[in-house]
């Protein structure tokens, strides 16, 4: 089977029997694990290979590349969002209010909470293989949150002179950093009401002058 799907960009191996996809899962995880105790650059693949009871070369039979397999991991993360989600996407506060869900939820998975904060901090940083996906990921993030931040404007959930672009970056910012604290001190930190809150009183605070 190619390494390559339509556009060019390399893929995992796609195993033939039931044991081998159940083998790959396995890798999967367990580097999901592993970058998010050590982050990309300190994991190692003899690490992911000997808890996964396999050699190196195993690995690289199933994802080709460390920094594939670190792609690999991301889009596992995604495909769990995106299955929550459904089959189309809440329009207005109930996006909103999916968002707040979807904190609450972080909350009982700090593995892949612990796995986006190291890696997202970490794709700043130059060549890194995550910084694409990570600036694609925020600028399509910005563009959902923005677009429900004017639908609920439309639909008369906010105030209609919401600036709908600053808001979606400070939510995005406020969820982001709730996470850091939270993985800090998880007893002190209640991500999903923080969030709320912060939701709530951009939609109901009153028009400013600015500068």
């Amino acid at each position: 089977m190619s390494a390559k799907k339509a556009g060019g960009a390399v893929r995992p191996r796609v195993p033939r029997s039931p044991e081998a996809r159940q083998r790959q899962q396995e890798i999967l995880h367990i580097a999901m694990d592993t970058f998010a105790a050590r982050g990309y650059n300190n994991a190692s693949l003899a690490e992911i290979a000997d808890r996964a009871g396999v050699t190196q070369a195993g690995v690289l039979h199933y994802f080709r590349s460390k920094a594939l397999l670190l792609t690999s991991v991301l889009e596992l993360r995604d495909r769990t969002d995106i299955a929550r989600q459904g089959p189309e996407r809440p329009r207005g506060l109930a996006f909103l209010r999916h968002l707040v869900d979807t904190v609450r939820r972080n909350a009982e998975r700090e593995g892949i909470v612990r796995m986006y904060a190291v890696l997202s901090a970490e794709s700043v940083t130059d060549d890194h293989p995550a910084q694409e996906y990570f600036r694609d990921r925020y600028e399509g993030l910005r563009a959902m949150v923005a677009q429900a931040l004017r639908e609920a404007c439309e639909l008369g959930e906010a105030r209609e002179d919401l600036d709908v672009e600053d808001s979606a970056n400070a939510i995005i910012a406020v969820m982001d950093g709730l996470q850091v604290q939270w993985l800090l001190s998880p007893d002190s930190v209640d991500m999903a009401a923080s969030t709320e809150r912060v939701i709530s009183a951009l939609l109901a605070d009153t028009a400013r002058e600015r500068p």
